[in-house]
């Protein structure tokens, strides 16, 4: 057994907010259990082996075990590696008096029992699907960009969640649980339960930012620099976008030059609350000049909170349903819900639909008024369009 305490001070998180404790795993070691408690404040918590990444759970836990067969969610099962583990502490609120703390290790020789995990919910009823106009053989796709499972901080299995999305009338949901990776293994078999296309994700998390990175590209060192997430993003295939840049205490303030930041941002996030606040889209155009694509997540992680999955949505216009490539495309649109109005651009055109009413709003600042459920009009030109009222407030947005 190894114990650590002390008290971690205000000075202690300006000086460095991520902190590694160690501890010894002997040659035969079959299981690590980690234990942390302190008072007041807030302190994350995560894993690091010699082979480098073993789990993160952030503030949602207090206690972990990583096994040869099994892991604590968050965490990955497999070997221990002999030699010198680190538990890692991060200091996210430390107020002004410290915060006192102790980290209990303790290794075993032998597996501790396997928890069991609950049984699938039954494949739910989908509502059925939006028809919206597409060129031949590409399809529109309702997704979610964004949401948590009980492998972070949310309340949901994997199965259940994409349960849900399924029964939300969702095509695909990108899982992004905070940090971590462990999640991946179940998408494959969760979606085919459910119907419902699983993209892998890791919501990338910082004091001082947060980034979604889509795709299979394994875990992203989120104690490296911003510009370090983007390129490894790339050379796996893999897609960055900066969350919610604008939401409280979690908007981007992480350096990050131009030449190195990406495309993609989550524009349209549940904090977003009053729609006429045009900061978000006045942030895209400093961002990054050159245009954006926006993306919309709901940011879901448990059903009692007022977050919905799938509002907003992100509409994919796919080939042969390859989400990422269509996000890569820019080939996007963005509703407050699957049945919402909706802006879509097809091919050299606009289409504006249920949207009676509503003012188009172009990149270059042009207003035209739609007239029409069905409203067809030249794109003339690239950049992000929106659905106004005639109150100002975003009902829909295009790449």
């Amino acid at each position: 057994m190894t114990v650590h305490r002390g008290r971690w001070t205000l000075e202690d998180r300006l000086e460095q907010g991520l902190r590694e404790l160690p501890f010894d795993v002997p040659a035969g070691t079959a299981a690590v259990t980690v234990e942390l408690s302190f008072d007041g404040g807030v302190i994350d918590l995560g894993c690091g082996g010699p082979g480098g990444f073993r789990g993160w759970s952030g503030g949602a836990r207090r206690t972990y075990t990583v096994a040869a067969d099994w892991a604590t969610p968050g965490y990955l099962p497999g070997e221990l590696e002999p030699g010198t583990w680190n538990v890692w502490l991060g200091l996210h609120r430390i107020p002004p008096d410290g915060v006192p703390y102790e980290v209990t290790v303790t290794t075993s020789s032998s597996l501790p029992p396997r928890p069991e995990a609950p049984a699938p919910p039954p494949r739910p009823e989908r509502p059925p699907r939006r028809d919206l106009p597409a060129p031949s053989g590409m399809r529109w796709l309702a997704g979610d960009l964004h949401s948590h499972t009980v492998h972070s901080d949310g309340t949901l299995t994997v199965h259940e969640l994409a349960c849900l999305a399924a029964s939300r009338g969702l095509d695909y949901l990108a899982v992004t649980d905070h940090n971590t990776v462990s999640h991946h293994p179940e998408l494959p078999t969760a979606g085919a339960h459910a119907g419902v296309l699983l993209l892998p994700g890791q919501e990338v998390t910082t004091d001082l930012g947060h980034a979604n990175v889509f795709g299979d590209t394994g875990w992203v060192d989120f104690r490296r620099p911003s510009a370090d997430w983007a390129a490894f993003a790339q050379s796996r295939g893999g897609i960055m976008s900066i969350n919610h840049p604008l939401s409280g205490d979690c908007a981007w303030r992480r350096p990050l030059p131009p030449e190195s930041r990406p495309r993609f941002a989550e524009i349209w996030h549940p904090s977003w609350w009053d729609r006429r606040w045009g900061a978000p889209l006045a942030w895209a155009d400093v961002w990054r000049p050159t245009g954006i694509v926006p993306l919309g997540g709901s940011d879901f992680h448990d059903p009692g909170q007022f977050k919905n999955l799938g509002e907003p949505v992100t509409w994919a216009l796919t080939e042969d349903d390859r989400v990422l490539d269509a996000l890569a495309a820019g080939r996007v649109a963005i509703a407050a819900g699957p049945d919402a109005p909706v802006l879509l651009r097809v091919e050299d055109d606009l289409i504006a639909l249920d949207a009676d009413g509503t003012v188009l709003c172009r990149p270059d600042g042009r207003r035209v008024a739609v007239r029409g459920d069905k409203v067809r009009i030249p794109a003339e030109g690239p950049g992000m369009h929106r659905l106004e009222t005639h109150e100002n407030e975003v009902i829909a947005l295009c790449g």
